[in-house]
């Protein structure tokens, strides 16, 4: 008698919004609590951020959990090896049979970890399903009161920490500049520079506990951390 073969688990990366558990879609929910399995980023100070989010929305309890660690280097040789271990580790639990759903912050296809996991194991033959969620930008938008595009007015979204910012911020329209945090005085040295400095808008840690809104920029808050989000609105 030919020996069964496993059926090999599906990968799904799921977008769990930008902190506020509310935000977490009724798909999201359902995909969490069909999975056995639940990866979670994890910091190398053990801070498990999108977890902690979706466990006050998801009762996880008899889940297993699996940490997964990428770096934080520039290096991209760095980056790559953090990738390729941690689809080892997914790999091995699909291999068992397992559905794994990978935790991502705000939407699963923007800035996403997911996406880089999702290539390597697509890649080798396994089913992946990406579950969306509320971009932060519109969370960021929503809490600061304001719509992000009108009629033909377009909308740019770049990483304020990838390079100079002076071409983004003569381009029309909205711009949204993620990951602020850690270039803020670069970022407002850019903004006054433009003329900008009273068209635009920060929060940070958005629908977190340490959530903080600046709508005046002249007088930015201190320590903004990595999740600080700003909206140039023209």
């Amino acid at each position: 008698m030919a020996e069964q073969t496993v059926k090999r688990g599906v990968f799904y990366g799921v977008g769990i919004g930008p902190g506020d558990p509310e935000l977490l879609t009724l798909k999201a929910v359902r995909v969490l609590e069909a999975c056995r399995v639940i990866a979670a980023p994890q910091t190398h100070s053990g801070e498990t951020l999108a977890l902690d989010i979706a466990s006050r929305a998801v009762d996880l309890t008899g889940k297993k959990i699996l940490p997964l660690y990428f770096s934080m280097a520039r290096d991209r040789q760095q980056q790559r090896q953090a990738h390729l271990e941690a689809a080892q580790a997914v790999r091995e639990e699909l291999d068992r049979g397992e559905d794994v759903a990978m935790l991502n912050l705000g939407d699963v296809s923007i800035y996403a970890t997911y996406s880089y996991l999702m290539e390597i194991l697509r890649g080798e033959g396994y089913e992946t399903v990406m579950i969306p969620g509320v971009p932060s930008f519109c969370a960021v938008a929503a809490r600061l009161g304001v719509s992000l595009t009108e009629m033909n007015s377009p909308l740019h979204i770049v990483p304020a920490g990838g390079g100079p910012l002076e071409e983004t911020l003569e381009l029309p329209g909205t711009k949204v500049l993620m990951k602020s945090g850690r270039r803020i005085p670069q970022v407002l040295e850019a903004l006054e520079a433009h003329g900008l400095t009273e068209k635009s808008a920060l929060v940070r840690d958005c629908g977190l506990p340490t959530e903080e809104v600046c709508e005046d920029l002249r007088h930015p808050p201190e320590g903004t951390g990595y999740f600080a989000t700003i909206i140039v609105k023209e």
